[in-house]
């Protein structure tokens, strides 16, 4: 799964760690995601979305061939 995570929390001009504590995870949890090493619950992805106003759908999409 792919995302676009890093890029949108930039245009937004938020840290990963004020990423992280708005959705109530570590700072090393939104690095491993935005890395694509670590795929979030659907509980967190949907607070992903909310906190960088885009959809879900917008976020993630699938990754590899």
């Amino acid at each position: 799964m792919e995302n676009r995570i890093r890029s949108r929390r930039k245009e937004l001009g938020l840290s990963q760690e004020e990423l992280a504590k708005r959705c109530r995870v570590s700072r090393q949890t939104i690095n491993a995601i935005e890395n694509n090493k670590y795929d979030p619950t659907l509980a967190l992805a949907f607070r992903l979305g909310a906190e960088l106003k885009l959809t879900v759908d917008q976020l993630f999409h699938p990754g590899g061939e």
